[in-house]
């Protein structure tokens, strides 16, 4: 099950949130999204572990946590995208 995790502080890095989250199961993966321009942190990520139960205990046991000041942690279930994502970059002739 893919998770989706907000709220978190921008100094967390992939190997920390594999580290807050494999206490409740195995991690497949772990990645913090960062800012193309700045190479930032956005302070969200994703965390896709193995088996669906674990997951569901992650997001039991670590949304609504404090992380850092004043930051709150969100976890829950990544919504699936579906489909083809469409918009802009069409060649234009003028």
């Amino acid at each position: 099950m893919k998770l989706f995790v907000a709220g978190l502080p921008y100094d967390v890095d992939d190997a920390e949130l594999t580290e807050i989250f494999e206490k409740c199961g195995t991690i497949i993966s772990a990645k913090v999204a960062i800012d193309r321009e700045t190479g930032k942190s956005k302070g969200f990520g994703f965390v896709d572990m193995k088996n669906d139960e674990e997951a569901r205990e992650a997001i039991e046991l670590l949304n609504n946590i404090s992380l850092g000041r004043n930051k709150t942690m969100v976890v829950k279930e990544a919504e699936d995208r579906g489909g083809s994502r469409s918009g802009g970059g069409g060649y234009n002739r003028r």
